[in-house]
């Protein structure tokens, strides 16, 4: 599932190659994951991209008249390709850019003068793939009252939001009962971290995925807030390096040990344990997380 890290990649990336350029072109290969009509979705033909950001895990595309938000879900990956690209299988969703005039001023740091950007005079297209089509790409037309769910509803401040200081920490997770891993994948108290970043973060923090929040000493509150900073911006930073151009490729070989039961603990050489409540991957180690 892409997570906060995975999706500030490809808002960064798409901000700075795509923003200013005209859509041209807009089709659905697999319409099912369209929440939509066919007529708004040729609506965007004519619209110029104005912005593109990440909030939680979400994706959001601004135009000059409308939105469109794409949840990717567990499976949906994003691609920036050349028209003659070879399409990959289960596509969803196309849109076609542009010649624009001059990239956006403030784009992030590290997409200048890289190898995979477009050029601005050349023809773009992202595409939307989603195997399992659980993803969905919300269309938004100005003056439709069209909800997004998970978006519109009370989500909480981004896990690497600067504004979400300690003592904002400290007052939010009085009222968030319960286990810490499902804490952390709880979009109402942080959003954008999900399954793996939540093992990670655990991890950093040296406390067990199923503690209780109200078994927290101070200082291991205290020590989850800068574990999910730390831990969010170092995995940024490393798949700002590794990811581009392919977008639509995961990068987890990184992590210290989700997804990697039966591996050594790389801080004290435990067995990693590997739990799968639910069906989902809980990676830990009994080693030196209390």
């Amino acid at each position: 599932m892409p997570e906060l890290p995975d999706l500030t990649i490809v808002a960064e990336a798409f901000q700075a190659a795509l923003a200013g350029r005209p859509i041209t072109a807009a089709s659905a290969p697999a319409p099912l994951a369209v929440r939509g009509t066919p007529a708004e979705l040729q609506g965007l033909v004519g619209q110029h991209v104005t912005s593109i950001a990440q909030r939680g895990k979400f994706l959001i595309v601004e135009c000059d008249r409308e939105r469109v938000v794409v949840n990717p879900m567990l499976t949906g990956r994003f691609q920036l390709a050349r028209p003659d690209d070879k399409l990959p299988t289960k596509t969803a969703v196309i849109l076609t850019l542009g010649a624009r005039q001059t990239r956006p001023k403030g784009s992030a740091a590290w997409t200048r003068r890289t190898d995979w950007m477009p050029a601005d005079e050349a023809t773009v297209e992202v595409r939307y793939r989603d195997p399992t089509q659980m993803g969905k790409v919300y269309l938004l037309p100005a003056g439709l009252g069209r909800t997004v769910p998970g978006l519109d509803e009370e989500l909480g401040p981004d896990a690497d939001d600067p504004k979400l200081t300690l003592d904002v920490w400290r007052q939010r997770i009085r009222r968030h009962p319960g286990e810490l891993k499902n804490l952390l994948k709880n979009q109402g108290f942080i959003a954008g971290v999900g399954n793996a970043y939540s093992d990670e973060i655990l991890h950093a923090a040296r406390l067990l995925p199923f503690r209780k929040r109200s078994d927290l000493a101070p200082e291991e509150v205290d020590a989850l807030h800068e574990a999910t900073s730390s831990t969010l911006l170092s995995a940024i930073d490393v798949l700002r390096r590794r990811v581009p151009p392919t977008f639509e490729k995961q990068v987890r070989d990184f992590l210290a040990v989700h997804d990697k039961g039966g591996t050594p603990c790389p801080r004290c050489g435990t067995r990693i344990s590997e739990v799968k409540p639910g069906g989902f991957v809980t990676s830990f180690c009994r080693g030196c997380q209390r």
